[in-house]
């Protein structure tokens, strides 16, 4: 097994997803079911027992999808890492979020060789677009509720959302209002983003990547009211009151193709994005060795 992140990996899930099946939400219901049907598959290959919690949207079945990788019998806690498999309306999706999901699946893959102290559950959501986001029909708000009524000990939730494009270019990054004074204005660094009730596990984390990695990491804990910084499935977790913060290439801040008919698969930058995700994997191993 290969036993690192590779570009061409990355490559496959995106184009499968972006390119082979496309646009895919409640309103291209055989399109989203081909998404589901392919996460579900490819963790079966790795050996993972797939969870299936269904629930219906506008008489549309869908479902959100989990595994585990079992830690110590004797740590009840969880370390959820989560990523959104449907796409806007009118758009295929490679980076919003093909690269969440394509994340998801080789990170998972690589878990088949360790076992964490920590439980590490794996979560690929439905329905986190509008016109469901904030909303009771989100797939993760569905999944957290579910999660805080069962008493599920969730130490914290990993958002990985829209995490494929980077660019040396100057001026290639865009900030909310005076954020442009305290960060670099080339879009070429990977970001971790929470409110400031998360900020402890966040900065952790942050710390975890930068030990292992030399690809170039920001951090912000803020207010989630400011826009983006609440813009994924770590809010409903927030709303349960779980701690949790987002990975994120930061989106329409820097993408110029987000929610759009262009976002596709070629657009990525997938050397960079393999660098990422690798430094992520060793960041989430010493988080699941505590």
């Amino acid at each position: 097994m290969n036993s690192e992140i590779t570009p061409d990996s990355l490559k496959r899930h995106v184009y499968t997803l972006a390119a082979d099946i496309g646009e895919r939400n409640i309103f291209q219901p055989q399109t989203l079911h081909a998404a589901e049907e392919y996460i579900t598959q490819t963790w079966k290959q790795q050996g993972y027992a797939v969870e299936r919690y269904a629930y219906e949207v506008h008489g549309i079945e869908c479902a959100n999808l989990e595994i585990t990788c079992t830690g110590n019998p004797a740590s009840n806690e969880i370390i959820l890492i989560g990523a959104h498999y449907d796409s806007v309306i009118g758009s295929p999706g490679a980076n919003d979020n093909g690269s969440g999901v394509a994340a998801l699946l080789e990170l998972s893959r690589l878990f088949t060789n360790i076992t964490p102290t920590i439980t590490l559950r794996f979560v690929a959501f439905v329905n986190e677009e509008p016109p469901f986001f904030m909303w009771g029909n989100m797939g993760s708000h569905v999944y957290a509720k579910t999660a805080r009524q069962r008493g599920d000990k969730i130490r914290f939730m990993i958002s990985l959302e829209t995490i494929g494009y980077y660019s040396d270019t100057p001026g290639s990054q865009r900030y909310p209002p005076l954020f442009k004074f305290f960060y670099p204005n080339r879009g070429n660094f990977i970001s971790f983003v929470s409110n400031l009730r998360s900020r402890t596990v966040m900065r952790k984390a942050m710390h975890a990547f930068r030990a292992n990695s030399t690809f170039p990491v920001q951090h912000v804990a803020t207010f989630s009211w400011i826009p983006g910084i609440a813009w994924s499935d770590h809010l409903s977790f927030w709303r349960q009151g779980y701690r949790a913060f987002m990975v994120t290439d930061t989106a329409f801040y820097r993408y110029p193709f987000y929610h759009s008919a262009e976002d596709t698969a070629e657009k990525l930058c997938y050397e960079s994005f393999a660098d990422c995700c690798n430094g992520l994997y060793w960041c989430f191993v010493e988080l699941s060795q505590e």
